[in-house]
């Protein structure tokens, strides 16, 4: 373990993404099995997925203050800890407990401050360590995500397939003691701790109605890529009829792939073509496949679309960022948090509303589905608002 260099820290750091795609995956598979098995409406389900990101939000906004005083190196132990308690007691508290519902929200809100740490950590510590190609180091680290997402879902398809899916306590436990080991691996890496940021010189970012754009279009991005990936398992198992196994496979996890692929895709093409014209087709696609899945009677059909809503949303949220460090004077690590906390605000009303429709609908769930198309068209009329007025400014130079 002396040996450990700063490699090893950042693939511990890439290993914490995918722990982070646990927290944020895990709880979505087994909405119908706590449905059954514990008598859990839709619209405490609804609540399930606002908790988990709302309590994100929340960490994100306190965490960097104490982070600061305590280190990076102790916070990011820290996550793992809340993690690995939070799987933990998710397999325990709903069995010892005559609430199971409060047992299942009390595990959530302890994993997900977990997820909240690394949300906060995870990037910082990898930008720096020293590495020959940090552009690349970041957008590997991004990726992992989606790549953490798709492990969770084709693992979890397995165990389900294998041991059946109300053994699913056995599987919490198991992402538990992932959790702790990266926490354990994290012990013995070197970690460094950022150095506070310099504000850079120029008119503050606030004062940029560029700035206020953007963080209506991370608000939607969060949105719109969430909307789908949180109800896709629960839509393919009760809204399409198929098996869970070709629910999660061909739903959740396709979503996840062609999201991985995407942004791949997408930071190999950026720098060819201009951002916000693969962000206005990205919108595009994503309000076609949106339709697909909640129009269309073929459950195939209803399946790409899921699938294809992830490519869609892929380029949304880094695009964004993209073209706000172009496009905003004044740039500091203040405008990198609001749109990150405006993303997160995204990931957590978007499921939240449709989960609610969905409820008022009558646990119609591909109707809920079709309301998410609001969120690409506001992205889709942000940017062409913003191309029109771009063009303007140019014509009256």
């Amino acid at each position: 373990m002396k040996n450990l260099n700063y490699k090893s820290t950042i693939l511990a750091c890439f290993i914490a993404y995918m722990v982070q795609a646990v927290v944020c995956n895990f709880a979505p598979l087994l909405f119908v099995s706590w449905e059954q098995e514990f008598n859990i409406s839709i619209a405490q389900l609804t609540t399930i997925v606002t908790v988990t990101f709302f309590t994100q939000i929340v960490v994100d906004l306190i965490s960097a203050k104490f982070a600061d005083k305590i280190g990076y190196k102790r916070c990011l132990v820290l996550s793992h800890i809340c993690s690995f308690a939070g799987f933990l007691l998710l397999g325990i508290l709903p069995y010892v407990m005559s609430n199971k519902y409060l047992g299942i929200m009390l595990s959530i809100v302890l994993y997900s401050i977990g997820s909240g740490l690394l949300e906060v950590l995870v990037s910082p510590v990898v930008e720096s360590c020293p590495t020959d190609n940090k552009t690349g180091a970041m957008s590997l680290l991004h990726s992992f995500y989606c790549w953490g997402t798709v492990a969770v879902i084709a693992l979890s398809t397995m165990f389900f397939v294998a041991f059946g899916r109300e053994n699913w306590r056995i599987l919490a436990f198991v992402w538990a003691v992932f959790a702790l080991l990266n926490g354990l691996f994290f012990c013995f890496v070197p970690v460094p701790e950022p150095e506070e940021q310099s504000k850079e010189k120029g008119a503050s970012p606030f004062k940029s109605k560029f700035f206020y754009a953007a963080m209506l279009l991370m608000i939607c991005s969060g949105a719109a890529e969430l909307a789908m990936s949180q109800w896709a398992s629960t839509f393919a198992e009760t809204g399409l009829g198929v098996s869970k196994t070709v629910g999660d496979l061909a739903g959740p996890m396709a979503f996840a792939v062609l999201m991985g692929l995407g942004r791949v895709l997408f930071s190999k093409v950026s720098e060819k073509i201009k951002v916000e014209n693969y962000l206005v087709f990205s919108a595009v696609v994503c309000i076609v496949s949106y339709l697909m899945a909640s129009l269309s009677d073929n459950a195939i059909v209803s399946l790409v679309g899921c699938a294809l809503c992830g490519f869609s949303v892929s380029a949304m949220w880094p695009g964004t960022i993209s073209l706000s460090t172009k496009n905003i004077t004044g740039i500091s690590t203040a405008m990198f948090a609001f749109l990150a906390m405006a993303g997160d605000v995204g990931c957590t009303t978007g499921p939240t509303l449709i989960g609610f429709i969905t409820d008022a609908l009558g646990n119609d769930l591909k109707k809920g589905l079709l309301f998410s198309i609001a969120f690409p068209i506001i992205i889709l009329i942000t940017l062409l608002i913003l191309k029109f007025d771009k063009k303007r400014q140019k014509t009256d130079k």
